[in-house]
C-alpha cells in the first residue's frame, strides 16, 4: 500500500473549505461590514517626495457639516514596524513626509463623499527637501539622513557582507567566468482587494480592529505600541482576504489611523483605500541592481559565486533586514557552490516603501543566477540542464553557509520536466523565433526563528470537542488563499478518522485563537500541520482510553477510521466515535487539546547565520517554451512544465493551484509588470489600466508536476509550495528567449521594445563583424 493509499483525507484532491463562501459571495470582507453609527475616513497624502511639515490647519475641514474628527501625526508619535530592530514608521507623518503618498492627516465623517472633500480642505504648509531619487544617491554621506538609524552618515538602511570559501582563488583558477549587471524594477502585489479596515472602540474600553491582515500578531503588537494600550485591551479580527502575496503582512499606518479616529469619535470607523492609494502603500518587490559573477569548470561545475546587490527600499524599513540577507543567502541552493561572497545594501529612498512579496528576497537573484548558469554552460560547451544536474545539492547535506538540506527531489523534477518537454530533442534545434529554456530554484519552508524572539511556540493549535461530536480547531494561522484552513481541517479529520465536514476551523479572532506568527515565509502548512497533528494526538489518546474502557480490552491499540475506533489486533472489535466521545466526556465535559510547533535549532554562529535558515527547503525545476516575433519583439509563452518538490502533497488539487498561481505571477514579472516613476518620484502607473498584469488570455498552458520527496520534518512528509515555484519561471522564459532568437536580457520585464532592441543590436553587431571581416588587412609598414 502506498503512502497516499493509507490515508482517507490527507493526500486527496479536496476543494478548499472556504471555496463555496468565495464563489457565492457569502464570504465577509471588511468592505462588507456595516456597524451602527459607522463613520468613514479619508487620509490626506503628501504631494511631495520629501518635505518638512511646517504647519497643518484643519479648520476648513472641521467646519464642514458631517465631519466628526481630525487626526495628525503629533497625536500618535510612537514608532512601529515589522522588526524590533527597525521601528521607523509612525501612524501619520510627524515632522516630515518621505514619499509622494505619505500619510499627513486624516478625517472621519458621516459619509465617504464628505470625508473625501474634507481631506482636501486640510491646509498644509511644506518646506521642500532634496529627495533621494535613486538607491545610489543613498550611499552618499549626509548631515540629514531620512531616519535616525542608518549605516554611518548615509541613507543606507542595512548592509550585509558574507564570505565563505576562497572566492578570489576560485575565480583566478576557473576554466570559465561569466558576469553581468542585472536591473529589476519594483513590483506591486496587485491584489484584487484594496486595503480596507474597520475599527471600533467599544463601550467597555476595548478596541476591535477588522483587517485583512496576513499577520494578526504583528498588527496586535503594533497597535499596542502606537496607542499605548496593553495587548489584552485589543482584539484583532482577520477578515477574509482578497489577495495578499506578502502585501498584507506588515502592520500599516491606515490600521492605526482608523483606530485613532474611532477613539476620538467613540464610533466605528471604516477606512477604504482607492486603487491609487493601495499602489502608493505598496510594500511590493524591491527595485534591485544585481552584479553577479560565476566561476566554473568542466570537472567541478560551479566553483564560485560573487554577488553584489543594491536594493531600493523606499521610505520605510519594513522587512528590509530580511530582504538584504535573503538576496544573498537564498542564492546558495539548489546547487553545490563551494565558494560564495555576498555584499548587499538596502537603501532608504523617497519612494513608496518596498517590503515582502511572494518569493521574498529570492526572485531577482534567482533570475540572475539561472541566466548566468546558462551562459556558463555555453562557455563550457555543455547542455544547460546537464550542467545543472551534476551541480545539484544531494539530499541530507548542507550548503557552504550551513543551511541543512533534508529531502531534495530536484534531480527527479528536472529529469521529469526534460522528459515531458522533449528537452533533448528540442533545445537549440527549433526554428528561429521558437525556443525552450530552463530555470531552477529552492525556497524555505518556514523561517527557523520568529521575528520576535522568545520561547513561545511559532504555531499553536487548540482543539475542542463537545457533545455534538464536531471538532472546532482554533489557530491564528492566516488563510490568505493558500489553503491553510483546509490543511488544518484535513489533518484533524485524518487523525480522528472523521469526515472533513465535521471539522470547524476558526482562525480569525485573537480573542479565541492561540498565537501564530503569521502567513509569510511559506511556513503555515509546514508548522500548522505539525501543530495540528500534535493536538489531534492528544484527542486520540483521550478517545483511545475511552474505547479501551468500552471494549474491555485495556491493552488493545485502536485505529481511527470511518467514525470509529477499530482494534488493530481484532478488526471486528469497533467502538463508534460517538460512543467513545460520550465515555471520554463523562464526569469531564468537553475535550480540550493543544498542540504546538517550534523549529529545531539550526545554523552556525556567524553574523546573519539565522537568515534563510529553515527546517527544510522546497526545490523547483521549470522548463518554458516561447515564441518570439523577431519583427515586433513580442514574446508569447506557449507552455511551462513546472516540477516542484513539495515533500508530500497533502492536497494535490491545492498544490497544483499554488504552482499555477506562482507561474502566473512570475510571468507577470517576466513579461510586463514594473512600477514606473517620473523624475520627481511620482508613481506614473498606480492603477490596473497602466500597471499591466497577466490575464487568463495571457496565461499559457501550465503542466504542474508534483515531485514528492517525503521530508522527515514536515507533517506527513510535506513542505512548502506557496512561494518557491515563482522564481524559476522567470529565468526559464529568459533562457528560452535566448534559445529562440539568440539575445540575453538582463533587465526585467521582457517588453517587446527591449526584446526588439536586443535583436536589432545583435544584428548590427553581426553586420559590423561581417563588414570588418571583408575589409582586407592594411599592408605592414616597417617602422622607420
Amino acid at each position: 500500500m502506498s503512502q497516499r493509499e493509507r490515508f482517507s483525507v490527507i493526500g486527496k484532491r479536496i476543494p478548499l473549505v472556504d471555496a463555496a463562501k468565495k464563489v457565492t459571495g457569502e464570504g465577509e470582507y471588511p468592505e462588507d461590514l456595516y456597524l451602527p453609527g459607522m463613520l468613514y475616513a479619508r487620509i490626506l497624502r503628501s504631494p511631495h517626495a520629501h518635505a518638512k511639515i511646517v504647519s497643518i490647519d484643519p479648520s476648513a475641514a472641521l467646519a464642514m457639516p458631517g465631519v466628526r474628527a481630525f487626526v495628525r501625526g503629533t497625536e500618535a508619535p510612537n514608532k512601529f514596524g515589522v522588526l524590533p530592530v527597525t521601528q521607523d514608521e509612525t501612524a501619520l507623518a510627524v515632522d516630515r513626509v518621505r514619499y509622494v503618498g505619505d500619510c499627513v492627516a486624516a478625517v472621519a465623517a458621516d459619509d465617504q463623499e464628505t470625508a473625501d472633500l474634507a481631506a482636501l480642505r486640510i491646509a498644509v504648509e511644506y518646506q521642500l527637501l532634496p529627495p533621494i531619487l535613486r538607491a545610489q544617491d543613498a550611499l552618499r554621506e549626509t548631515d540629514d539622513p531620512m531616519h535616525e538609524r542608518t549605516v554611518g552618515r548615509t541613507n543606507v538602511m542595512k548592509g550585509v557582507e558574507q564570505h565563505f570559501g576562497d572566492v578570489p582563488s576560485a575565480f583566478a583558477q576557473a576554466e570559465a567566468v561569466v558576469e553581468a549587471q542585472f536591473d529589476f524594477p519594483g513590483l506591486n502585489h496587485a491584489f484584487t482587494e484594496p486595503h480596507c479596515v474597520v475599527a471600533h472602540w467599544e463601550a467597555d474600553g476595548r478596541l476591535t480592529l477588522w483587517s485583512p491582515t496576513q499577520v494578526p500578531h504583528y498588527v496586535h503588537r503594533a497597535l499596542a505600541a502606537v496607542l499605548n494600550l496593553p495587548m489584552h485591551q485589543i482584539r484583532v479580527i482577520r477578515t477574509m482576504i482578497g489577495g495578499a502575496f506578502g502585501g498584507k503582512s506588515d502592520p500599516f499606518p491606515h490600521e492605526m489611523i482608523a483606530c485613532l479616529l474611532a477613539r476620538k469619535t467613540g464610533k466605528p470607523v471604516k477606512l477604504v483605500m482607492t486603487r491609487e492609494e493601495t499602489f502608493l502603500t505598496n510594500h511590493g518587490r524591491h527595485p534591485t541592481q544585481t552584479r553577479l559573477r560565476l566561476a566554473g569548470s568542466r570537472r567541478n561545475g560551479i566553483e564560485a559565486l560573487d554577488l553584489d546587490v543594491l536594493i531600493d527600499g523606499g521610505a520605510w524599513a519594513s522587512f528590509g533586514v530580511v530582504t538584504t540577507y535573503y538576496n544573498g543567502v537564498l542564492s546558495q541552493g539548489p546547487y553545490r557552490i563551494p565558494s560564495f561572497r555576498y555584499r548587499g545594501q538596502r537603501a532608504y529612498t523617497n519612494k513608496p516603501p518596498s517590503g515582502a512579496m511572494r518569493g521574498h528576497g529570492s526572485v531577482n537573484t534567482r533570475f540572475a543566477i539561472e541566466t548566468l548558469i546558462d551562459e556558463l554552460a555555453e562557455k563550457l560547451g555543455e547542455d544547460p540542464c546537464a550542467l545543472r544536474l551534476r551541480c545539484f545539492l544531494p539530499p541530507n547535506t548542507s550548503t557552504v553557509n550551513q543551511f541543512r538540506i533534508t529531502s531534495n527531489g530536484i534531480q527527479q523534477g528536472l529529469e521529469e520536466a526534460m522528459r515531458r518537454s522533449g528537452w533533448r530533442e528540442r533545445h537549440g534545434k527549433l526554428a528561429y523565433g521558437h525556443g525552450v529554456g530552463v530555470g531552477c530554484g529552492f525556497y524555505i519552508s518556514g523561517s527557523n526563528l520568529p521575528i520576535h524572539w522568545s520561547k513561545t511556540p511559532q504555531c499553536t493549535v487548540h482543539l475542542k470537542v463537545d457533545g455534538d461530536g464536531g471538532v472546532t480547531a482554533h489557530s491564528m494561522a492566516a488563510e490568505i488563499g493558500q489553503g491553510s484552513d483546509t490543511v488544518l481541517a484535513q489533518v484533524v479529520a485524518e487523525e480522528l478518522g472523521l469526515p472533513i465536514n465535521m471539522i470547524r476551523v476558526r482562525t480569525t479572532d485573537t480573542d479565541l485563537a492561540p498565537l501564530d506568527v503569521g502567513s509569510y515565509s511559506s511556513r503555515v502548512t509546514f508548522m500548522l500541520g505539525n501543530a495540528a497533528r500534535d493536538a489531534a494526538g492528544v484527542l486520540r489518546e483521550k478517545l483511545t482510553q475511552a474505547a479501551r474502557q468500552i471494549a474491555g480490552r485495556p491493552r488493545a491499540e485502536f485505529d481511527f477510521r470511518d467514525c470509529a475506533l477499530v482494534s488493530r489486533s481484532e478488526p471486528a472489535v469497533q467502538v463508534p466515535y460517538f460512543a467513545a466521545l460520550e465515555q471520554a466526556m463523562a464526569d469531564n465535559g468537553a475535550l480540550i487539546a493543544k498542540g504546538w510547533y517550534t523549529s529545531p535549532r539550526l545554523g552556525g554562529d556567524f553574523k546573519g547565520a539565522a537568515a534563510g535558515l529553515s527546517p527544510t527547503y522546497s526545490f523547483s525545476a521549470f522548463i518554458a517554451e516561447v515564441k518570439v516575433d523577431p519583427e515586433t519583439g513580442f514574446v508569447r509563452v506557449v507552455k511551462v512544465w513546472a516540477a516542484h518538490d513539495c515533500g508530500f502533497a497533502l492536497n494535490p488539487l491545492a498544490v497544483e493551484g499554488q504552482i499555477e498561481g506562482s507561474c502566473h505571477m512570475g510571468l507577470g514579472q517576466a513579461l510586463m509588470e514594473e512600477m514606473r516613476y517620473r523624475k520627481d518620484n511620482l508613481l506614473m502607473n498606480a492603477n490596473f489600466l497602466d500597471y499591466k498584469v497577466p490575464t487568463a488570455v495571457d496565461t499559457p498552458e501550465i503542466e504542474a508536476i508534483i515531485i514528492e520527496s517525503n521530508d522527515p520534518e514536515g507533517p506527513y512528509g510535506a513542505k512548502e509550495c506557496g512561494e518557491g515555484a515563482l522564481s524559476p519561471v522567470i529565468p526559464a522564459v529568459g533562457n528560452a528567449i535566448y534559445d529562440a532568437v539568440g539575445v540575453r536580457l538582463y533587465r526585467l520585464p521582457f517588453t517587446p521594445e527591449r526584446v526588439l532592441d536586443a535583436i536589432e543590436a545583435k544584428e548590427r553587431a553581426q553586420r559590423r563583424a561581417e563588414s570588418m571581416a571583408s575589409v582586407p588587412a592594411a599592408p605592414h609598414r616597417p617602422q622607420p
